[in-house]
């Protein structure tokens, strides 16, 4: 039981073993169980999480699979008073801590609280309510999924927010605490730029400090989203590149005259690296969009290296249009590209059907048994223009040549499309390129050790460190104050004065590790 209080960030070997810290943390974690017990709220909770009933043990994990950090206790709030009580209830104690977790989609343990409280925020907490007015919105709780948002938005009211994540079994309070980015962000900003209102507090200032605040100011109960007209179809394209400096040249025009001129320009820009072979998951398998399509290996030049390049792009279109009016926008803009002419793809589906796309592949995964079944060591990072080439050059034709078992995604956004009054960090620059690597390994002895994942996705950090890149960890996870200050630089001030502003007890969302419970900001002595 007392292997729970452990507040250490451990591999789950580590935290499953745990030790005992004697008559003392013993009498600690019966004090804070009698808080807890002494609760009065709408929702249900679980208390005394060691004995790991179902319930609680998911509250343990998160879909990274790298660490088991059971809470003491796990929480379905039924509103934003019960969130408050438990906030309030922890501030009573020296110790305790409290995670929001929505649908437990973290890497690092980020929406954990070991030996604190859990909100599960899933699904008493994903109520969705129109907003009439000129400029409709959603209010959508926290707990909401986006695709949840998606089809009662389209379904119901022929309306859809305008900014998305790629996938979008995630919750409405979990990306608006990072950011939320996808393909269409180049042209209206990530989801943390299309927010009219949360339920937080009134103050403006946590506003912006909880949009990509990494849960530190507070917890998001609720959001207001604006909504405009949904399309009802898409034409969906993907064309290859042999050559990055054209497959850049390309991206970086494509979003730059869509934020000169929106009405020309595609919809969606989006693209990932992959392995120059005949591979149905890292290779040439990976860029066909429906079945009968084939890649024609023949046509890739013979002087091409180890990694190709795929840019996928979509022009969104309503059925009253003109039937030829998508085919002259979408061909007039691929006729200016310069990727290998043999090698496009395309194809025409639904508006929910296109956003849906990532929910058919998990589908696929959880069949495999690499989506549930797998650890899942994710590595975001964001990279300025200046040092995409070299990183290319560095990291995707040396380290990463043989694929990581699934999406490599590279693609470029615009720092104009970011407020900067939210808590994200960016590159200097105005342009500047996601690199997600979206690892889909089977679990050892097929797969391999989730140990040596992690090492290269270290390897791809300090090369990064080492070549003097200006990047960022996107979904960020460091373990010294030296690292978070050097994360977050001139904004440093700002973030830690905004925590000793709204949180200065630090009991909120200690999985991501910048502030430890009554002793401020980490220090380098933390691992």
């Amino acid at each position: 039981m007392i292997a729970c209080l452990e507040q250490r960030f451990l591999p789950e070997s580590e935290a499953v073993a745990g030790t005992s810290s004697g008559d003392a943390q013993e009498e600690e974690w019966e004090e804070d169980l009698g808080l807890i017990r002494g609760l009065e709220l709408h929702g249900p909770v679980e208390i005394d999480c060691a004995t790991s009933p179902p319930s609680a043990a998911a509250a343990a994990r998160d879909f990274g699979g790298i660490y088991r950090l059971p809470p003491v206790a796990v929480v379905w709030p039924a509103s934003s008073e019960d969130v408050a009580s438990v906030v309030r209830l922890a501030a009573r104690s020296p110790r305790l801590t409290v995670a929001p977790r929505g649908n437990g989609h973290s890497i690092h343990g980020q929406a954990m609280a070991a030996g604190g409280v859990v909100l599960e925020m899933r699904p008493s907490m994903a109520s969705l309510e129109l907003v009439p007015g000129a400029t409709p919105a959603v209010r959508a709780g926290a707990g909401a999924l986006w695709d949840e948002v998606l089809e009662w938005c389209v379904g119901r009211h022929g309306l859809a927010p305008r900014s998305w994540t790629d996938y979008l079994g995630l919750t409405v309070g979990g990306t608006l605490s990072n950011g939320g980015i996808s393909g269409q962000a180049f042209r209206f900003g990530p989801q943390t730029a299309n927010v009219i209102e949360l339920e937080v507090t009134r103050c403006s200032d946590l506003f912006f400090a909880a949009l990509g605040g990494l849960g530190q100011f507070g917890v998001i109960t609720r959001a207001t989203i604006p909504l405009q007209p949904a399309p009802d179809m898409v034409r969906w394209m993907r064309v290859v590149y042999a050559d990055f400096e054209h497959y850049a040249g390309d991206a970086e025009w494509l979003v730059s005259r869509a934020a000169a001129e929106a009405g020309e320009a595609f919809d969606y820009v989006e693209g990932f690296v992959l392995v120059n072979a005949d591979d149905p998951v890292n290779g040439w398998g990976s860029v066909p969009l429906e079945r009968g399509q084939r890649f024609d290996g023949e046509a890739v030049p013979p002087a091409a290296g180890p990694v190709l390049y795929c840019l996928e792009v979509a022009a969104y279109y309503d059925l009253r249009d003109a039937d030829d009016s998508v085919d002259k926008k979408a061909e007039g803009l691929l006729r200016r590209l310069r990727h290998v002419r043999r090698l496009e793809f395309r194809t025409d589906v639904s508006y929910v059907g296109f956003l849906s796309r990532v929910k058919r592949a998990e589908e696929e995964a959880r069949g495999r048994g690499i989506w549930d079944g797998a650890a899942h060591p994710w590595l975001n990072l964001l990279v300025s223009k200046g040092d995409i080439a070299d990183f290319d050059r560095q990291v995707f034709k040396r380290i990463l040549r043989g694929g990581v078992g699934g999406p490599m995604l590279v693609y470029p956004l615009l720092k104009s499309r970011w407020d900067p009054r939210a808590s994200v960090a960016l590159p200097a620059g105005e342009v500047f390129y996601l690199v997600a690597l979206l690892r889909f390994n089977r679990p050892p002895p097929e797969g391999p050790p989730t140990e040596e994942l992690l090492a290269q996705n270290q390897e791809v950090v300090d090369c990064c460190v080492v070549n003097g890149y200006d990047f960022k960890m996107y979904l960020p996870h460091y373990r010294s104050r030296d690292q978070w200050e050097r994360h977050f630089g001139e904004q440093w001030p700002r973030f830690a004065k905004r925590k000793a502003s709204y949180d200065p007890l630090a009991i909120l969302s200690p999985g991501q590790r910048i502030f430890r419970r009554g002793q401020g900001p980490l220090g380098e002595q933390d691992n």
